[in-house]
């Protein structure tokens, strides 16, 4: 009898590999910056990719967790350094030292 995987656990394996392969720059968890080249405020997202907010440039974000979306575009599911749950920004918007 064949094992079934839950439909997200592609999702669950790239954003394991994402989280490797930036392991020398980000992992979930780090304390980081959202950041702009424009100096623009960055769009954050729901799951379906809709603009649910914004955030600054230069604010503080914690990295919860790493994910891809359905075209190998990297993002990262992000919190206030408070704890509250803001939701996805690109990983090109998010700088970490």
């Amino acid at each position: 009898m064949r094992e079934r995987y839950a439909p997200f656990t592609g999702l669950t394996i790239a954003a394991l590999a994402a989280g490797v392969a930036w392991g020398a720059t980000a992992l979930a968890g780090d304390r980081c910056v959202a950041t702009d080249v424009l100096g623009a405020s960055i769009a954050i997202r729901d799951q379906q990719k809709t603009v649910i907010g914004a955030i600054e440039d230069g604010k503080p974000i914690v990295v919860q967790r790493y994910g891809e979306d359905d075209h190998g575009k990297p993002w990262a599911y992000v919190a206030s350094p408070g704890g509250i749950r803001l939701g996805w920004i690109y990983r090109e918007f998010i700088s970490c030292s």
